[in-house]
């Protein structure tokens, strides 16, 4: 049986705007750009750190793309793809969310397998 874990308002996260989240020892943020709302782990490709400047905040200045603190890595939204930085080329590692009644949710049992 599905144990979705709610990970808030779709209208509580702002556009654009990011969230850190915890599910079952994976630590992950939301990231809304466009309407669009997309869920990552909190670990950059390049050397496994995590992404946010300050607690909740994972995109640049403009907030355009996410950008790791510790090297200045460029990461596209939509895509978690990697334009810029040491790791380019490379990617986030997505997690699977859906929205439903205009709430986050995420299901537990779909986490990725983090190293």
């Amino acid at each position: 049986m599905s144990r979705l874990q709610d990970l808030g308002a779709v209208a509580d996260l702002p556009d654009p705007g990011s969230r850190a989240f915890a599910v079952d020892g994976v630590d992950g943020f939301l990231v809304r750009r466009g309407g669009l709302v997309r869920a990552y782990v909190d670990k950059c490709p390049h050397i496994g750190a995590p992404l946010a400047w300050s607690p909740d905040t994972y995109l640049d200045a403009e907030g355009e793309l996410i950008q790791c603190a510790m090297h200045g890595a460029l990461f596209l939204p939509d895509s978690g793809e990697c334009v810029h930085g040491p790791c380019a080329g490379q990617g986030l590692t997505p997690v699977a969310i859906r929205i439903q009644d205009g709430r986050v949710l995420l299901d537990p049992d779909e986490l990725p397998e983090i190293d």
